[in-house]
């Protein structure tokens, strides 16, 4: 059981236009880059995304968006990226915000294959409005829906060619919970090994949930905003 694509670009070409995907990550950290790369060169469009941000304008998704290939963003905030907020309050792209912890639970819920769940959080706010509710021990509550996709791409430190994934330290975050909430999960990592290699008691995501796994390569790795204490 061989897992391992070519390339970015081999994974790319498997998602059509039109795709719901799921991009692991939480602002630049632990963002699966070569696949963003690859479905940018390729021009897959009118794609929905699920992703906690968008990125930064030069740099992951930032990238999708400045080439107009992503018709809906499902997402926590708008965060650092000036032309994901430029388009989201000119209208030129569809936005779902939704709070990061609903979000987390919603993706989680996908995975766990639970139809959906009552959360106190939003209620009363925009985020609620034409969603079900109801008072459970008397506190009210929303229902929310799994957010489930077509494709997760997740970002991984190692894995070897049964998918199995290892994660390194903050950039585990999205990933994991991501990985078990598409129909077809690409798995990009910094070190692909062999079946054996890696110790089964530290497998965060087990290859079963795994379709497609590359070896990444030329990482950036870029800070947000870099802070340096003085002196």
């Amino acid at each position: 059981m061989n897992k391992v694509l070519p390339s970015a670009a081999a994974a790319a070409a498997l998602i059509p236009d039109g795709a719901r995907i799921l991009v692991g990550g939480f602002g630049l950290c632990g963002i699966p880059e070569n696949l963003i790369l690859a479905l940018r060169e390729r021009g897959t469009k009118d794609l929905t995304v699920i992703s906690n941000n968008a990125g930064v304008d030069d740099f992951g998704l930032g990238l999708l968006l400045k080439t107009r290939q992503i018709r809906k963003m499902i997402s926590t905030y708008v965060g650092e990226n000036k032309e994901f907020e430029r388009q989201y309050l000119t209208g030129e792209i569809e936005v779902e915000l939704v709070p990061q912890g609903t979000f987390s639970e919603r993706v989680r819920a996908a995975g766990a294959g639970i139809t959906g769940f009552f959360t106190p959080t939003a209620y009363g706010t925009l985020v609620s409005e034409g969603k079900e509710t109801r008072v459970i021990d008397e506190r009210p509550c929303v229902f929310e829906k799994p957010l489930h996709a077509d494709f997760a791409l997740v970002r991984g430190y190692r894995g070897d060619r049964h998918g199995n994934l290892v994660y390194r330290k903050t950039a585990r975050n999205f990933n994991p919970v991501m990985a078990t909430a598409a129909t077809v999960t690409i798995a990009e990592v910094e070190q692909l090994v062999e079946p054996g290699e890696i110790d089964p008691e530290t497998v965060v995501t087990p290859g079963i949930y795994v379709k497609h796994i590359i070896q990444g390569d030329n990482y950036e790795k870029r800070i947000e905003k870099r802070t340096v204490r003085e002196g």
